[in-house]
């Protein structure tokens, strides 16, 4: 068992990140939804990390969650160069699918916010048809219609003990970190465009391009012009960010 007081952590950049392998990840999730919450989690890639660097109120919102995984590979890579190694990704899809299968087997409730109402609704009934109990969702356009409080009760109301968010980042960090004791849950997740992959929207990338860390260009080729600048000038700086840390190092 892993002891709820191991939190060691990496340092990437002044980004703090678990030093835990996904099984690992998983099992501390577990243990944190035990513990009663709330708790948050976070996977960072490297346009978090630019984010991070950029803005000292994501960078300590991001730090301030209970469980920070490395979602890109990108991100491992860095760890590795900049001499404090992390063990593997754990990508965010991956850490959600097991949190579900996990969820049925334990009995968990889970709640979906994000998405367009339609993807939000197809994700629901594909949890459920693997057995997981899904309280409740809602797309991730409540603003148009409902203040964050309303959603927070909307969501507290139907005592769930995860809460999977699909809205853009940092969005979606700051969000849960304002709203974490009015949301009524054990444990948020954020889990970016997992509802898409999991609704048939978007097709993920091949394995081979997930392990050389290639899945961005994937979706730079499904949606350029949406992903152009994201990833071409996140991207640039992300390497940017990381070289002068390693050169800082060897001053």
């Amino acid at each position: 068992m892993l002891l709820q007081n191991q939190t060691s952590r990496a340092d990437l950049l002044g980004l703090t990140v678990d030093r835990l392998s996904m099984d690992e990840s998983v099992e501390r999730a577990l243990e944190l939804i035990a513990s009663g919450g709330p708790h948050q989690h976070v996977v960072v890639n490297a346009a978090k990390v630019v984010a991070a660097v950029e803005d000292e109120a994501v960078r300590s919102t991001i730090n301030g969650c209970s469980i920070v995984n490395a979602d890109g590979q990108s991100v491992v890579w860095a760890s590795r160069l900049l001499g404090d190694a992390l063990p593997e990704r754990v990508a965010g899809i991956d850490f959600m699918n097991r949190l579900v299968d996990e969820s049925a087997k334990h009995g968990l409730r889970i709640y979906l916010l994000g998405a367009k109402s339609h993807v939000v609704e197809a994700t629901a009934n594909a949890f459920r048809e693997r057995g997981a109990e899904v309280v409740g969702h809602h797309d991730g356009y409540w603003r148009q219609s409902k203040s964050d409080l309303e959603i927070c009760q909307e969501v507290a109301a139907t005592t769930p003990d995860i809460l999977f968010i699909a809205v853009p980042s940092p969005f979606k960090e700051i969000f849960l970190a304002d709203n974490l004791h009015r949301l009524g849950v054990k444990l948020c997740v954020g889990v970016g465009g997992s509802f898409d992959v999991v609704a048939g929207e978007t097709t993920r990338a091949p394995i081979w391009m997930q392990r050389y860390g290639l899945e961005w260009f994937f979706r730079l080729l499904q949606e350029p012009r949406r992903m152009m600048r994201r990833y071409l000038v996140g991207n640039a700086k992300f390497i940017y960010y990381v070289v002068r840390g390693r050169l800082r190092l060897g001053s």
